[in-house]
């Protein structure tokens, strides 16, 4: 059985890290940190990404079908729940990002277990 505790801790406080409520900004979009907590459990349920990203449960809805849409998840049934599956090999949707697929952005962000919550790619 995973530790989906241990990883929901992780993701809440990587959010925290990534929020800035003082300003009104923050570097990471609300797609990608839902898209980050489906990464760290794709049977997540809706309403705890909510939670750990700071948004209402009817957003996160939202932004799952956007991104079911786009083809960066597909939502399978398994009984009552819904479990996601990111296609890592989609390409990012910004121009900018032109030849990059969402598995690279993933495999930037990934949070590896570190107890501080860090990426082993942001050691300074």
């Amino acid at each position: 059985m995973r530790d989906t505790h241990n990883a929901t801790s992780i993701v809440r406080q990587f959010i925290r890290m990534s929020s800035d409520n003082e300003k009104g900004w923050r570097f990471v979009t609300n797609h990608t940190q839902v898209l980050l907590c489906i990464a760290r459990d794709p049977d997540v349920r809706l309403r705890d990404v909510a939670e750990m990203v700071g948004i209402t449960e009817r957003a996160v809805q939202r932004i799952v079908t956007d991104l079911v849409e786009a083809g960066f998840l597909q939502r399978q049934r398994v009984g009552r729940r819904s479990r996601y599956v990111i296609d890592r090999g989609v390409e990012m949707r910004h121009p900018a990002q032109a030849g990059h697929d969402i598995g690279e952005l993933l495999a930037l962000l990934a949070l590896d277990g570190r107890p501080d919550g860090r990426s082993e790619l942001a050691k300074s």
